[in-house]
C-alpha cells in the first residue's frame, strides 16, 4: 500500500515546492547592523537631553531669550520707518507716557500763592510835631499846636518859620512810616497838602499860611 502511494506521489510534476531552500526558513531573521541596533537608544537620550534643557530654560528663564527663527522673520517682516516722516508720528517715550497716564489727581499739588496785604499804619500820637507860622499872626502857631494836644498828640512844638515858605499851608512827613499821621495832622488842622520832605529835621512839620 505504501509502496502504491510513493509511486503516486512519484507521477506528479515537480515544482519549487518541492525542493526546499538550504538552511533556516521561516521568522527567522538575519544579523542585524550596529548603528540600526543602537538608533533607538540615540533617540531615547536625544529625547531626554532635550526635555532636561526644557525644564532648566523654564525655571532659569533662559527659555525667554532664546530666539527662534520664526520670531526672527516676524521681526523682519515689520515695515522700516519711511524717512522723511514727521517726528510727531514717533512713539512717546516711557517718561512721557508716564506723565500723559497720570490723571491730575496723581500730580501734586502746588500750594496757591495769595498776596500779603501790607502792613496797615497807624497814627503815632507820640511823634514829634513841630508847627511854624507863616503868616505874620503873632500866636499863631501856638494856636494850632494846642489843637493837636486836645488831639492826644503829647510832643507838640511851635516857633515861626524861617525857612523857605511855601505856596499853601502843607503838611510834611519824613519818613513813609509817618504818612498816617501826618495825614491825621492835616485833617485835624484843616490842611489839604500832605508832602514827603527829606530836607526836614522832625518827623513831621506844619508850615502855617494864609
Amino acid at each position: 500500500m505504501a509502496r502504491k502511494e510513493e509511486n503516486a506521489a512519484d507521477s506528479y510534476e515537480k515544482d519549487a515546492f518541492d525542493t526546499p531552500p538550504a538552511g533556516p526558513v521561516g521568522v527567522h531573521r538575519g544579523k542585524q547592523a550596529f548603528s540600526r541596533r543602537a538608533m533607538p537608544f540615540v533617540v531615547v537620550v536625544v529625547i531626554a537631553a532635550l526635555a532636561g534643557l526644557l525644564v532648566w530654560g523654564i525655571y532659569s528663564g533662559e527659555i525667554a531669550k532664546i530666539h527662534m527663527p520664526w520670531q526672527s522673520a516676524a521681526t523682519s517682516s515689520q515695515p522700516a520707518s519711511t524717512p522723511g516722516k514727521s517726528s510727531a508720528t514717533a512713539a512717546p517715550s516711557d517718561s512721557q507716557s508716564q506723565t500723559a497716564s497720570q490723571s491730575p489727581s496723581d500730580q501734586p499739588s502746588q500750594p496757591a500763592q495769595t498776596s500779603q496785604p501790607a502792613p496797615q499804619q497807624t497814627v503815632n500820637k507820640a511823634a514829634a510835631v513841630q508847627v511854624l507860622n507863616a503868616t505874620g499872626v503873632t500866636g499863631y502857631a501856638a494856636q494850632k499846636a494846642a489843637v493837636l494836644t486836645q488831639n492826644g498828640y503829647t510832643s507838640v512844638t511851635a516857633a515861626n518859620s524861617t525857612g523857605q515858605i511855601p505856596a499853601a499851608s502843607v503838611v510834611w512827613y519824613q519818613n513813609e512810616t509817618d504818612q498816617t499821621t501826618a495825614q491825621d495832622v492835616a485833617n485835624a488842622l484843616g490842611i489839604a497838602n500832605v508832602e514827603q520832605s527829606q530836607q526836614i529835621g522832625t518827623p513831621i512839620v506844619v508850615v502855617l499860611l494864609n
